[in-house]
């Protein structure tokens, strides 16, 4: 017999009211952690932690970097809570999202709220007092795009894949204005590319899972267009607009010859792929564009780092 997301979550809460606190106490930890969305947002963290290091000038202190990247991870968790407060009705239509904590009712949205506030605010002071307001101020900016203009209007328009790319991109700008201290040329140009990165990025997730997001009742370009054909043309032209613009760290000096070159040879290859999914848009392709843009970030990252090495 068929076990819907309801009645699963009825048998979790049952094992838990019969479970001794020893055993349901790390079942609670886990679920308001899952509330942070761990997996997604180590790719904050990580982007922030890199700005932070490109960011600063002369001797570099560990610490200072730890304590900046662990206020911006704790409002990352709150945010990503915040959004799952909104968006609870929606994760349980959808079969990718239909388990997390308020879906499937192992927590609620008063819990989540509490939590998630907590978490935000928390973060923001810890940021503030360890580095500077305006990176506070950037930082509390990322919580209002997500989740005040961007999370509305993914049921309303397929703009909000834009929308959304921008905090998206603020943690490299977060971390490097939390050791600078000022918004600079350099800060602006880690923002652009990891803006422009994620619309290919989110194209291929969107094709990937498109029967999901139909069911959801958000109008993402595969959905609204189920041929894919804008789909493809727009992540072909994002990673267009990647080719000149990942090398722009080294016409600000911000890296030498070696990272151009390596950063232009991973950007036509993403482009390559890009085309290759528009040709012909499979689910294969598709996978094989995501890969590839998972992979684009790290390899951009590292030769960066190495070339301060």
């Amino acid at each position: 017999m068929k076990k819907w997301p309801g009645a699963m979550s009825a048998a979790v809460d049952a094992k838990l009211d019969a479970a001794p606190f020893s055993t349901a106490v790390p079942y609670r930890v886990a679920d308001f952690l899952a509330l942070t969305k761990p997996r997604l947002n180590s790719l904050v963290v990580v982007t922030a932690g890199i700005g932070y290091y490109l960011g600063t000038t002369g001797e570099w202190h560990v610490a200072r970097l730890l304590e900046a990247v662990f206020g911006i991870a704790l409002v990352a968790g709150g945010a990503a809570g915040l959004n799952q407060i909104y968006e609870h009705e929606t994760d349980s239509l959808m079969f990718r999202t239909r388990m997390r904590p308020i879906a499937a009712h192992r927590v609620t949205t008063s819990e989540a709220l509490v939590f998630s506030i907590a978490l935000t605010a928390i973060g923001l002071a810890v940021i503030a007092a360890t580095s500077n307001l305006l990176a506070a101020f950037l930082a509390f900016l990322t919580v209002i795009s997500y989740n005040v203009v961007y999370t509305p209007m993914k049921r309303r328009s397929q703009l909000a894949t834009l929308v959304g790319a921008v905090p998206g991109a603020l943690p490299p700008m977060i971390g490097w204005v939390a050791a600078r201290g000022a918004l600079t040329r350099e800060a602006w140009a880690l923002f652009a590319i990891v803006f422009v990165w994620q619309i290919p990025h989110f194209m291929a997730i969107a094709w990937l899972y498109r029967a999901d997001f139909a069911r959801a009742g958000f109008p993402l370009l595969p959905v609204i267009e189920p041929t894919g054909a804008t789909t493809g043309r727009q992540a072909v032209l994002f990673s267009l607009v990647l080719v000149p613009l990942s090398v722009a760290p080294y016409f600000l000096q911000m890296s030498g010859p070696a990272y151009a070159i390596g950063a232009a040879a991973g950007s036509i290859a993403l482009l390559s792929l890009a085309i290759s999914f528009a040709l012909k848009r499979t689910d294969e392709r598709a996978r094989t564009l995501f890969l590839g843009s998972i992979s684009y970030l790290p390899l951009l990252w590292g030769l960066l780092i190495a070339d301060r090495l």
